[in-house]
């Protein structure tokens, strides 16, 4: 698994980034989560997620630098 979150994160340039080029590869993560599940057939309602939209950018930074 840690090989496939290495990977994963090299290809998408999050290590060779400076910490505003990480930010943005974190909101882009969230926002493909948030288009993912409003593409499901679930009621949705788009406001709160995207009320919510720093958050889970804190949260995938969070976890991409849990050791």
């Amino acid at each position: 698994m840690a090989d496939t979150k290495s990977n994963a994160l090299s290809a998408s340039g999050y290590y060779g980034a400076n910490a505003e080029g990480k930010r943005i590869l974190a909101v882009s993560a969230a926002l493909e989560l948030i288009a993912a599940r409003a593409s499901s057939s679930t009621p949705f309602n788009l406001e709160p997620e995207i009320n919510n939209l720093s958050k889970y950018a804190d949260q995938i930074q969070e976890a991409i630098n849990k050791k």
